[in-house]
């Protein structure tokens, strides 16, 4: 298992700065990460650092919350295709999903996957703040709606990923899209588990710890 093949690298706090997008972007490409996740303001500077790079640009949309309106996130997703990003990692509206409104969740989710065409979607579901039926409703959703993965969370809620959740989330989905785990990856064990649980990628912003420690002396961790 090469555990940098799933890895989004990634930094989304407030304070961000341009050289901490310019410090993750070469730690992208010296650890041959998957992807780096950054906010969409960051897009295009993250575009520049890795031209000529097979390290792909992912940006999340209408986050951290979610609560922004379906046209904006629509826009948001369209300017950040525009700008370089191949991947888009949407937060749904929780709070309509909380309302019962899930019809409403389930268009917003179809339609920015087909603003996006071919790109990449992955939506976060945020399990923290969903009971249990809300969470195999919003994974029905994402699976209903042709996402490309399902995310569980954005790492700025009241918690992270679980392996319950992994488990659960991947019951639902079989083979048919994706899961990315987020939102508390900081140790090797915790993100193989994951990985064990039928996670295919992986945010985190300790992707370098996770590649530097226990790595073997072929490559494999």
């Amino acid at each position: 298992m090469r555990i940098n093949n799933y890895i989004d690298h990634t930094v989304l706090k407030a304070t961000t700065t341009v050289e901490d997008i310019k410090k993750l972007c070469k730690e992208a490409k010296e650890h041959k990460f998957f992807a780096v996740c950054v906010n969409s303001s960051y897009v295009k500077i993250a575009k520049e650092e890795l031209e000529g790079t097979d390290v792909k640009i992912c940006s999340v949309i209408g986050f951290p919350l979610g609560a922004m309106s379906k046209e904006a996130k629509i826009f948001e997703a369209k300017e950040c295709v525009k700008q370089g990003a191949s991947e888009i990692d949407m937060v749904i509206n929780i709070g309509f999903m909380k309302s019962g409104l899930y019809k409403e969740v389930e268009e917003e989710i179809r339609e920015i996957k087909e603003a996006i065409g071919t790109n990449t979607l992955k939506v976060i579901i945020e399990n923290c703040y969903l009971t249990e039926n809300e969470k195999r409703l919003a994974v029905e959703m994402c699976v209903n709606a042709s996402a490309d993965f399902v995310k569980t969370s954005t790492g700025f809620g009241t918690g992270g990923a679980t392996l319950e959740d992994l488990q659960l989330m991947k019951s639902i989905v079989g083979d048919k899209i994706k899961i990315k785990a987020a939102g508390g990856v900081k140790d090797l064990e915790t993100a193989v588990k994951f990985i064990e649980a039928g996670a295919s990628r992986l945010g985190t912003s300790s992707g370098v710890q996770l590649v530097t420690i226990g790595k073997t002396k072929d490559g494999e961790y």
